[in-house]
């Protein structure tokens, strides 16, 4: 039989499974790592090191892994839910919450966030169109049709500063507060 990718072996535990389960709990690790912990003893091998090295290397062959949770129906439906409303994939949207994205760990909308930047983004567009038109009427000389975008003119510069400021907040809202993995990767130069 060819050995597996994924170091997995089925071991017929004999009524030993309760037992096994009560000591996991007991010691608040899975059986799984129950069992790892006593055949690397038994095999002689540094358990800790052993495991850090296959994490790195699963870690440095792709960007992404395969995560299990295990959690009540509800919970998970729970993530699903909210991953959805969010917009993203529930591995992005649990990583999200990891890296204490604001938008994400508040409980609010990443969805109304953008949607938020995209119309404030459409209004300044309009307000560059308008100013075009205006710079092309006084260019023309027809100050009679210019001077109707004097009350613009008088509130571009809140305008203006009304953008940034949502545009700035919500930025800051989908921005992780502590390092994702791929922002603490060394770049390749």
């Amino acid at each position: 039989m060819a050995p597996s990718s994924r170091d997995r072996i089925s071991v017929d535990l004999h009524g030993l499974r309760t037992v096994l389960f009560e000591r996991a709990r007991a010691r608040g690790i899975s059986p799984s790592k129950l069992v790892r912990d006593a055949l690397v003893d038994a095999l002689g091998q540094t358990g800790t090191s052993r495991e850090g090295a296959a994490l790195g290397a699963a870690l440095s062959r792709d960007d992404r892994m395969k995560l299990s949770l295990r959690m009540s129906r509800a919970d998970a439906g729970a993530i699903l839910v909210a991953a959805r409303r969010a917009g993203l994939a529930p591995g992005a949207f649990v990583a999200g919450l990891v890296a204490d994205v604001p938008a994400l760990s508040a409980g609010s909308s990443r969805a109304h966030h953008i949607a938020a930047l995209i119309a404030s983004s459409g209004e300044l567009s309009t307000l560059s169109r308008n100013i075009r038109h205006l710079t092309k009427l006084l260019r023309e000389g027809n100050v009679h049709a210019a001077l109707e975008y004097r009350d613009m003119l008088m509130t571009l510069d809140d305008d203006i500063r009304r953008h940034l400021m949502l545009a700035s907040g919500v930025l800051a809202e989908l921005r992780p507060r502590r390092p994702t993995a791929v922002a603490s990767r060394p770049s390749a130069t």
